[in-house]
């Protein structure tokens, strides 16, 4: 696909500065589980942070394909970072942008589409994964406020978000149609964080529980109207997708190039392993696969910016991205042999940071749901 001279120049400054500032302590939040404030703090100072928001809001004035480039090049050197940067930008600031009130608008996304502040999105639930409609959560409408309760869990941007979109309950009788939407801040009352997870990759990410105790939340942080928040959320879990796809195909890109640049110089038989047929042969496997995702990604990017309807083709860029990733690393690491099971090469990050992304935002089976219910509507 050929670029706009305009993308080409945001993978140009996103890839400068992510090998700059990102990559460098990559393995440190690995190791350490600390979330980057310093990098996310850099990376909201260049607009990173709310890149497709028009910049009267905070935001950087471009498009869904610039700023599915944006990830796609975080993600190649610190998949962490790449989905706290994707998380707060799809699922935190987008749903209050699509469907937000004016007021809402001009109140929050100056502060978290600028990233001067972090958001969040709460769906997942212990009960409530895939089966969204499941949702336990519940909100009581009491005079001009509604009172929540209940628990939301691997929530990416937790305990460092300070503005946050969740759904709930409003009606169990309805099910999907009685979900609604709300916007939370920070330290509201009945409001906190719950346990922080320890997870087997994007450790450097912060995910954990929102738990709600009795808090009550103004009338006016509803979002849209009561009983559309499953509307809400699947039009922003749409976006999400594509977010999810950019970061897989970063993930997968790094590993790509990290087999290449390995290959070259690693020699057994008194030759580089790059002359190998076998190791040829896992290249151009993914080489081949990684490109495809990049089409995939790039033309619902395009497709979403157009407005048309892309829950089949973003469905299908999550899930094809996401194995690619899968496989990718699996490949790396084997290229790498030995040196590749080991902490001090970066495949071995990669390999764990890939298995994120065929499970959030849908897994992989709810992917292919999605993709054969379009197929047959």
């Amino acid at each position: 696909m050929q670029l706009s001279d305009e993308h080409i120049m945001i993978r140009k400054m996103v890839r400068e500065f992510a090998e700059a500032e990102v990559k460098p302590v990559a393995q440190e939040i690995d190791e350490t589980c600390e979330f980057p404030w310093e990098t996310v703090k850099k990376m909201g100072e260049l607009r990173l942070m709310g890149m497709p928001f028009p910049e009267e809001l905070g935001g950087g004035g471009g498009d869904t394909l610039g700023y599915t480039i944006g990830v796609e090049e975080i993600s190649r050197v610190c998949a962490s970072t790449g989905i706290t940067m994707a998380a707060h930008t799809s699922l935190g600031c987008y749903p209050i942008f699509d469907v937000g009130t004016e007021e809402q608008k001009k109140k929050y996304l100056p502060d978290i589409a600028s990233g001067r502040k972090l958001a969040a999105f709460g769906l997942t639930e212990p009960n409530a994964g895939s089966d969204a409609g499941a949702t336990e959560t519940t909100a009581v409408r009491d005079g001009d406020h509604y009172v929540i309760n209940g628990t939301k869990c691997f929530i990416t941007n937790a305990s460092t978000a300070e503005t946050f979109v969740v759904t709930t309950m409003t009606d169990k009788e309805k099910r999907t149609r009685g979900i609604s939407a709300f916007i939370l801040e920070k330290g509201m009352p009945g409001f906190k964080p719950g346990k922080k997870e320890n997870k087997l990759g994007v450790r450097g990410s912060d995910t954990g529980e929102l738990i709600f105790e009795d808090c009550r939340v103004p009338a006016e942080n509803l979002l849209g109207k009561e009983g559309e928040g499953f509307k809400v959320f699947l039009r922003t879990l749409d976006g999400g997708r594509i977010s999810i796809g950019a970061m897989a195909l970063g993930i997968a890109q790094g590993a790509l190039d990290a087999s290449v640049k390995y290959s070259k110089e690693r020699k057994q038989f008194g030759a580089s392993i790059s002359s190998f047929g076998a190791i040829q042969n896992m290249l151009a496997d993914m080489a081949t696969e990684v490109e495809a995702s990049r089409l995939l990604v790039y033309d619902v990017s395009l497709a979403k910016d157009r407005g048309e309807r892309i829950i089949k083709e973003a469905a299908m860029a999550k899930l094809f991205a996401s194995e690619t990733a899968m496989k990718a690393t699996r490949m790396a690491i084997q290229i790498h042999g030995g040196y590749g099971y080991m902490k001090e090469y970066d495949v071995e990050r990669f390999y764990r940071d890939a298995k994120i992304t065929v499970i959030g935002e849908g897994t992989t089976e709810i992917q292919k749901l999605v993709i054969a219910r379009e197929l047959l509507r």
